[in-house]
């Protein structure tokens, strides 16, 4: 695992218009190979995932735990028995050292997004390849909204074990209370 920086990041405005919170992630095959087990071989069941960007959202749910996650060629593959997805975390053979730069996670990032009011509604995980093109987000479990997406009358503080979880493996921070601090979900 590399060195990163854990203090608090800036509040950044995103394309748009929303706000959020963003520290930086380990982009090491290791720790991203890591980061996918834990999210998929423990919180399968509670995540969401795929390619959120300005025109489109893809929030795939998983049908059941991965059969296996396996490495072959830099590739990481989670495959579900029926469907799988490939994502490339490490070196690359490729068809030259440009396009393996390229197809390789160059970066990733704990997010924690911030509705109108100032407090954390939404929370997730993103990798991005070497074009800065984003490859994937794990939308983590929401204590505002049940494992169906559906929001909930009163918050379930317990859902953010996930988040807590990265927090302490790959930051090194504690729970934090302002996490617990939102009024609900809301799209900003």
């Amino acid at each position: 695992m590399t060195d990163i920086d854990t203090t608090a990041p800036a509040i950044v405005e995103t394309e748009s218009g929303g706000r959020e919170q963003r520290w930086a992630l380990p982009a090491d095959e290791a720790s991203l190979l890591e980061l996918i087990h834990i999210c998929f071989d423990e919180y399968w069941d509670q995540i969401w995932f795929g390619i959120i960007m300005e025109g489109a959202a893809w929030e795939v749910a998983a049908p059941n735990p991965p059969r296996r996650i396996s490495m072959h060629d830099g590739y990481a593959t989670v495959d579900f028995g029926r469907w799988h997805f490939h994502l490339c975390i490490g070196e690359n053979q490729g068809r030259g050292r440009e396009l393996g730069r390229i197809r390789k996670c160059a970066r990733a990032e704990l997010y924690r997004r911030l509705a109108s009011d100032g407090f954390p509604c939404s929370w997730g995980v993103r990798l991005y390849n070497g074009r800065g093109e984003q490859m994937m987000t794990v939308m983590l479990p929401n204590p505002f909204l049940t494992n169906h997406q559906q929001i909930r009358d009163e918050p379930a503080w317990g859902q953010l074990e996930l988040w807590d979880k990265l927090r302490a493996r790959y930051l090194g921070l504690s729970p934090d209370p302002f996490d617990r601090a939102g009024k609900g979900f809301r799209h900003s």
